[in-house]
């Protein structure tokens, strides 16, 4: 038996490092199928119990703690989605994830794989996004990740992409099944060329890849209306629904006429 098979069985010492004195919750926010009008998912954003923001929350974690809230936060979003409706509903359920808290793949998805078990929700509707602030230096353990989560059916998706290190260089070395776009390359991109010119610049090598764009941060019809010119087909934002704080929103989605449909 391997090393990481062991590991796998027993969970890695990260996991089993010491917890954070506070509960969290979690809001949901759906990402829309444009062309169906369907939600595709909901993004599970973390929140403090009260309701306090991510920003807030992830302020009380530091170095020590940041693994074992690595998994407190897919346990959260797993009981949280299905407290909620999601099982009402064909949509993923997308969970942020740090590649610098998962030791071993096998190992850190256990209670993942535990809780999505006790909970009757299919693993093959879980979506993780890889967020990073800062520079990725080991790739190949970041390429690991999404081939075990790829093998086991979940499907991944570079956060932020266009931001910080989250750019082409970085989907040359791992690609994922989704990319979401940096909210910063959508606001006001119906007014502005070079905003245009660069979401079309990632749109088409990633469709070429094979890899569906999503575009998040959209807060008005005119950039939804763009994105849908430059074929993005994904989208989320206030524009369709704010955050659900610990419920999932309705979405409003507007028709040819200019009427608004509800979408569930």
């Amino acid at each position: 038996m391997t090393e990481e098979a062991k590991s796998s069985r027993a969970g890695c010492s990260g996991c089993q490092a010491p917890e954070h004195a506070f509960s969290i919750a979690m809001a949901f926010q759906p990402i829309v199928d444009c062309e169906t009008g369907a939600v595709f998912a909901y993004e599970a954003l973390v929140r403090g119990e009260n309701g306090e923001s991510a920003q807030w929350v992830l302020s009380q974690i530091d170095e020590r703690t940041r693994y074992a809230f690595d998994q407190q936060c897919r346990v959260a979003a797993i009981r949280g989605a299905v407290g909620a409706g999601i099982l009402d509903t064909d949509a993923k359920l997308s969970i942020n994830f740090l590649p610098n808290a998962v030791y071993s793949p096998l190992a850190c998805i256990q209670l993942t794989l535990k809780t999505a078990r006790e909970c009757d929700f299919p693993t093959d509707r879980l979506m993780f996004e890889l967020t990073e602030n800062e520079r990725i230096e080991d790739t190949n353990h970041v390429r690991k990740i999404v081939d075990t989560y790829r093998s086991m059916g979940f499907s991944t998706a570079i956060d932020d992409f266009g931001a910080g290190h989250s750019g082409l260089g970085l989907l040359a070395r791992i690609q994922t099944d989704y990319i979401k776009l940096d909210m910063e390359l959508i606001r006001g991109i119906d007014s502005s060329g070079p905003r245009r010119i660069i979401v079309e610049g990632i749109a088409r090598p990633a469709q070429r890849l094979g890899i569906p764009v999503i575009a998040e941060g959209i807060e008005t019809i005119d950039e939804w209306n763009t994105l849908r010119l430059l074929g993005i087909r994904c989208c989320q934002g206030y524009f369709f629904a704010k955050p659900g704080f610990r419920t999932i929103p309705t979405v409003d989605l507007p028709t040819e006429s200019g009427s608004a449909r509800a979408v569930a």
